[in-house]
Formats: structure tokens, sequence, C-alpha cells
């Protein structure tokens, strides 16, 4: 599913209009890159948590080249679903059916 998908069914089960809708998700989009590129996590209840992760200074190797490379400690974006998130996708028939096919 897109974007553009993802606000038409909002707008569709609302009745908010699409340009609406489109400028909310934006701004959410846009909250939660600004508020984790300050270092700030953000956590929904029900749904998930967007947390920044450390990943530690390592060695690793160009393979091509056969060389060696340091690749410093840095953050990464990670989304972690909340249990009643996880628990849905575990129920949903949907997708029990489609890995059963």
């Amino acid at each position: 599913m897109t974007k553009a998908e993802v606000i038409s069914e909002i707008a569709d089960k609302t009745g908010i209009e699409k340009s609406d809708v489109q400028a909310t998700v934006e701004a959410f989009f846009k909250v939660v890159k600004d508020s984790m590129a300050d270092g700030n996590n953000i956590y929904v209840r029900g749904f998930g948590s967007f947390v920044n992760k450390k990943r530690a200074r390592k060695v690793a190797r160009n393979i091509s080249k056969n060389t060696s490379i340091i690749i410093d400690e840095h953050f990464i974006p990670s989304f972690k679903p909340s249990k009643t998130f996880v628990q849905k996708i575990k129920n949903s028939k949907k997708i029990k059916e489609a890995v059963a096919a």
C-alpha cells in the first residue's frame, strides 16, 4: 500500500477531504523525522514506538578491494510494533490464508 492509497482510505473512512488528510499525514511524518533527528523517541500507545538505535563502531571489509573500513558509531531509525499490533497481525485470517497458499 502506498502513501497515496493510505491517504485515500483515510479520506474515505473519515469523510475528510484528501488534501486535508494529505497535509495531516505529511505533518505527522515531518514531526516523526524531526523529533528523531533531535534524538527523541516517539511512543504511540497501541501502535508502536519509533526509536533511534545505536550501532557501535566496527571494522568492516570491502571485499572487492580487500581492505578494512572503520564504520564509526551511529544511530539508525527503527520501528517496534506494540504487543497489540503484533497480536492483530498474528491472528489475521488473511495473512494465514496467504501463508498457506
